[in-house]
């Protein structure tokens, strides 16, 4: 099988000869990876390797701005938003972040594509005045600012851009727009640079403009990646886009539109396999690797349409699996430690003085405390038998290990709403965790938790409006959010784990992918943003057709060149899962090919049913002793009832004297009050054992109830 990226290098090698004099541009980092790691491959002698980038770099260098970080920009957005007289009543900062990010969202959407600004803004207003239209008379305060809020956005967006331009930075759509109205200063002073753009298919507005601004000049070019059976189908979506780019673009009026290969009609295998949970998709995915030679190992990759099962695929994966490198990385929001302070967070947002005994328990319990304090656990079996339902630091401290008050103190001081005392205490105790011995993942997560709440302090110092534990808590939330753990490993070397986008322009012999699930490939509708579905289409912006045309395409490019392909989805029900498969895989059974096998396997968990017996206990002497002892007190009547119902339970109970697990009692439990009653009675009527009962003696015992309940509720 040759790869996509293959072809390409001896394409070009036999069109230009020596590729060091080109610019080679990519839709990413790690498509630029593999095809140097091909170049070197395919080099017959020592020769400069041509210069490769990602069309995000690309971009960045026409435009000379800095795409800028996402928090960076949503606290630049709200000094923004603070400047502006259209809005007399500003939110504060907490209910801001709550909307500004789909807003922001939206004006990316808005200059990626080109939008005259101006013409859109009204229009956006003038459907909400129509909205509105009736209550023209007798609007209220409520209305006005909402009418308000949807009349300052153009001049939000202005300001905004204005002030980002000023830094030379720019969201991701403002420096594409920088670069379409930039182009042609950039082609005068790079003349005589060839580029050649590789393996793009969903370009926006502004990609579209820059790229056939470049193909004016013959030197440059591009190479798509598609199939002629995808791409000569003009009802398939898979070539939804580079079909419109053949028709509509006035290179290819000219110019024949090359590189279409013919690879899908090739034979080759799929198998579609059910299995119960994501859980099982990964066992079964570790079980069948297991079966793989090594050659078929170093031809396979492993695609998550789901990138949340990639922690309990590492753990699945069988022993034969020596190489593996994993291009996506770990999410740090998913990481103990990165919980932890999320924990911390919500109970530190509760009203200051004591605290409730889950949230003690939940804190102390966590691995991130529990292998730091030595008297932690000691400390929670000690609330559970004083049955404490709200704990005071003082109490805290008096029955733990004097080593841990420090620890405690950092924990469970009053913070007092003061964001700089919460990421001081937060630093301190990551500062202590470095310090312990820590497995590998666990440093990394304690270094990344690090560097999250060093940028929390800086903006913290930056910006006055980050008062309260809440907005720590959202920038918190937001930070960890989009950092991720890397993993190491041979690049282009063994096994193969990816997501989808990351697959894009590499080819595999065999690929596995799991949840293809509809809701997960394609995912479905979102609606984050403030622009309604008919603005959309009015305005030509992508709806969610055509976000399922761009998950076509990376589904049948995978499919491609692959000589066998096992596609799981997940036939469990439950929750927004509807354990239906995607309707990719309907497709390839309804236009299923001569030339491709499909094979249909549901998959359940093996379960052993096992010959149930009768327990049996002999009762030997030392039994017999202990149920001698048992009776030389006395038998409650539960201790009876549980002989009779489940003589096994009595064995545990009784006579292994085996407790069942305690747990705090917020109110008293019916067994609990059984207890005080039965022990209150022994107390009043001991006295009269062996005796006649009296009216008197009745009447004496009477005032002594009280007192004699009081004292069995405090033991």
């Amino acid at each position: 099988m040759h790869t996509f990226l293959e072809e390409t290098i001896q394409y070009l090698t036999k069109k230009h000869g020596s590729l060091s004099q080109l610019t080679i541009i990519l839709p990413s980092k790690r498509a630029g990876g593999f095809l140097l790691n091909h170049l070197k491959n395919q080099a017959l002698h020592t020769s400069f390797a041509p210069k490769i980038i990602s069309i995000e770099t690309f971009i960045e260098t026409v435009s000379d701005l800095n795409i800028i970080d996402p928090t960076a920009l949503l606290f630049k957005s709200y000094e923004t938003y603070l400047t502006l007289d259209s809005i007399p009543e500003k939110e504060s900062f907490d209910t801001y972040s709550s909307w500004a990010t789909s807003l922001l969202g939206d004006f990316n959407e808005i200059d990626r594509y080109l939008l005259d600004t101006h013409s859109f803004f009204n229009y956006l207003n003038d459907i909400q005045d129509l909205n509105h239209w009736y209550l023209r008379e007798d609007k209220t305060p409520l209305i006005e600012k909402y009418l308000a809020f949807w009349n300052s956005l153009q001049e939000f967006y202005k300001t905004l851009k204005d002030t980002l331009l000023k830094d030379h930075q720019g969201y991701q759509g403002l420096v594409y727009r920088k670069a379409a109205e930039d182009i042609s200063h950039y082609m005068e002073a790079n003349k005589a640079t060839k580029h050649v753009f590789i393996g793009f298919n969903a370009l926006n507005t502004a990609e579209q403009h820059i790229l056939q601004e470049l193909l004016e000049l013959d030197h440059n070019e591009v190479i798509w990646d598609t199939d002629s059976y995808f791409f000569e189908d003009a009802t398939h979506s898979a070539s939804l886009f580079l079909r419109d780019y053949k028709n509509n673009w006035k290179y290819y009026q000219k110019n024949s539109f090359t590189s279409v290969a013919s690879n899908f009609i090739k034979p080759k295998a799929f198998s579609f396999v059910g299995v119960q949970k994501n859980i099982g998709q990964v066992k079964y995915v570790g079980n069948l690797l297991a079966t793989y030679t090594k050659e078929q190992l170093a031809h396979t990759a492993i695609i998550l349409a789901d990138e949340n099962l990639l922690l309990p695929l590492l753990h699945s994966l069988p022993e034969n699996v020596d190489q593996v490198n994993i291009t996506m990385g770990v999410a740090l929001k998913t990481m103990p430690f990165a919980t932890f302070f999320e924990i911390l967070f919500s109970v530190k947002a509760k009203p200051a003085g004591s605290y409730y005994y889950k949230d003690v328990q939940s804190i102390l319990s966590h691995p991130f405390i529990s292998n730091t304090m030595a008297s932690a656990g000691a400390m929670l079996a000690q609330i559970k038998k004083e049955n404490i339902t709200h704990s005071t630091q003082e109490y805290l401290l008096s029955i733990s290990d004097p080593k841990d008050h420090e620890i405690l103190k950092l924990l469970f001081q009053d913070w007092a709403q003061d964001s700089g005392m919460a990421i001081s205490c937060c630093n301190t105790l990551l500062q202590r965790a470095s310090s312990r011995n820590l497995s590998a993942i666990e440093e990394v997560s304690v270094s990344h938790l690090q560097e999250v709440f060093l940028k929390i302090a800086a903006l913290n110092d930056s910006y006055t409006y980050l008062t309260t534990l809440k907005t720590v808590q959202l920038l918190y939330r937001e930070l960890i959010a989009n950092t991720t753990l890397d993993f190491k490993g041979e690049a282009y070397q063994g096994l193969q784990i990816m997501g989808v986008l990351e697959s894009r322009v590499l080819d595999f012999k065999n690929i596995i992918m799991t949840s293809v699930n509809e809701g997960t490939l394609p995912s479905g509708k979102s609606n984050a943003s403030f622009i309604t579905y008919d603005l959309k289409k009015q305005y030509n912006l992508p709806s969610f057709s055509e976000k399922d045309a761009i998950y076509t395409y990376h589904f049948t490019h995978l499919l491609q060149r692959v000589e066998t392909a096992t596609l799981l989805y997940n036939t469990h029900t439950e929750g927004l899962n509807t354990g239906e498969k995607s309707r990719f895989l309907l497709q390839l059974e309804v236009a299923k090919h001569p030339n491709h096998t499909i094979t249909h396997t549901t998959v359940s968990p093996k379960i052993t049913m096992g010959q149930k017996t009768l327990a049996r206990i002999e009762k030997t002497p030392k039994i017999l002793e202990r149920l001698q002892e048992i009776a030389s007190g006395s038998f409650s009547p539960s201790s009876l009832t549980s002989y009779i119902r489940n003589p096994i339970d009595f064995y545990f109970q009784k006579v292994l004297r085996i407790k069942e697990h305690q747990e705090v009692e917020e109110t008293v439990a019916a067994s609990t009050l059984g207890t005080i009653v039965h022990d209150t009675l022994e107390v009043l009527y001991t006295p009269f054992v062996s005796k006649v009962l009296s009216v008197g003696n009745l009447e004496s015992i009477y005032p002594k109830i009280a007192a004699q309940v009081t004292t069995q509720f405090i033991k």
